[in-house]
């Protein structure tokens, strides 16, 4: 088993920045591939980024645009998703998630962290 935990969801303001966070423990972090999905209310949860377990292949979805960047540090057994140039269409519950099923097939979730843009 894989446990994750995000953290440094929040409020903020149009064209702020946020970074958040997924912490994990359990079983080798470093072999798995890593990512973030977002679900916003009434919508279905989206794929928004991920990492291959070496941190060489990274995917984005379309809406990113260049804004976010996700990252691991496997020392660390975390791994972040830099988010920048927030719009009001970005407010959803993160989640992070990890497995083998890199860019978008995952096995372990967390249980998500709210970010709320406001105009």
């Amino acid at each position: 088993q894989l446990q994750l935990a995000e953290s440094g969801g929040g409020l903020v303001q149009a064209g702020d920045s946020l970074r958040l966070s997924c912490a994990a423990s359990g079983r080798i972090f470093s072999t798995y591939a890593l990512g973030w999905f977002r679900q916003a209310p009434g919508r279905e949860r989206e794929f928004v980024a991920a990492i291959n377990w070496s941190g060489v292949l990274t995917k984005y979805a379309n809406f990113v645009r260049g804004r976010f960047t996700i990252s691991r540090d496997n020392a660390k057994n975390a791994f972040y998703l830099q988010m920048d140039s927030l719009n009001p269409e970005d407010t959803a519950v993160y989640f992070c998630a990890a497995g083998y099923g890199y860019p978008d097939k995952y096995d372990y979730w967390g249980q998500g962290t709210q970010v709320t843009v406001s105009l």
